[in-house]
């Protein structure tokens, strides 16, 4: 990577479980993982199944200083945690940040409650990185290092959410994630972090023929995430979050529906790298 540029990495792009098999090869089946590089500085934004494959990635570049936001944790946007090794190396420093339970359970409190017996042979105090864990609640503004703001949003998902706006190197990245849209009513948290954003990520686990059965679900769809990157003018859009039954085919046919109705639209997959 050169140091002035801009890059963005999925490593995780499917919803709810990973999944493999000839049907699922080319978009992958690894769940929710992304990471943004620039100069040196790489922040992850969630870590599904997707975190393992990042972390080699981290390991290899000799990275050793690296930030994990969580939207929030399921097990899909978790699972990978322990399995990521820079928690484990006394030469890399870890900050860990949560927002979607303030109030109710620190990130410290998220972490040991998840790695622990019976669920995970071992705590977190076996992790000998430098880690920090840091709280934050949905609506504020984040400014984990210089040059770099984050902007939180609770979005409508069971058990709670961050959509986040993240303001680097002059790019505009919206995550918006997992979250569910009322019908007829375009959502105005994710407009904001969507508003002249080079990338918008968003949740398309369903089709619109697709929602009726999955209401209170907390997902949305390609058409909604559509509407609103035209209304925010977006640049570009990735959908996201893939449903775990979604095959290669069937993703193909997705993007080019989308893509129809929106250029910039594209189905994101495993280990895709951008440049922004």
């Amino acid at each position: 990577m050169k140091n002035d540029s801009f890059e963005l990495r999925f490593w995780g792009v499917r919803g709810s479980i990973p999944v493999s098999g000839p049907e699922f090869e080319r978009y992958g089946g690894n769940t929710s993982c992304i990471e943004l590089r620039h100069n040196g500085r790489h922040i992850i934004f969630d870590a599904g199944t997707g975190a393992r494959e990042a972390a080699l990635s981290l390991a290899k570049e000799g990275v050793r200083d690296v930030d994990v936001f969580f939207t929030h944790s399921h097990y899909d946007h978790i699972i990978g945690l322990p399995f990521f090794n820079p928690i484990y190396d006394p030469k890399v420093s870890v900050d860990l940040w949560s927002g979607h339970l303030a109030g109710k359970t620190t990130t410290r409190q998220l972490i040991g409650q998840f790695m622990r017996p019976p669920w995970f042979p071992v705590e977190p105090d076996i992790c000998r990185a430098t880690m920090k864990f840091r709280d934050f609640a949905a609506g504020d503004t984040l400014k984990p290092h210089p040059g770099i703001v984050i902007h939180t949003v609770k979005l409508n998902h069971p058990g709670g959410c961050i959509g986040y706006r993240i303001e680097w190197a002059g790019r505009v990245i919206a995550l918006v994630y997992d979250t569910e849209h009322m019908a007829g009513r375009l959502d105005e948290a994710a407009l904001a972090l969507m508003m002249d954003a080079d990338l918008a990520v968003y949740d398309t686990t369903y089709i619109e023929p697709e929602m009726p059965k999955h209401l209170g679900f907390g997902h949305s769809t390609w058409q909604e995430g559509v509407k609103l990157a035209k209304k925010a003018g977006a640049k570009r859009l990735a959908l996201f979050h893939h449903a775990p039954a979604r095959t290669d085919k069937e993703l193909d046919d997705m993007q080019r529906d989308a893509q129809a109705s929106f250029a910039g639209a594209f189905a994101a997959f495993d280990g895709q790298l951008l440049e922004l």
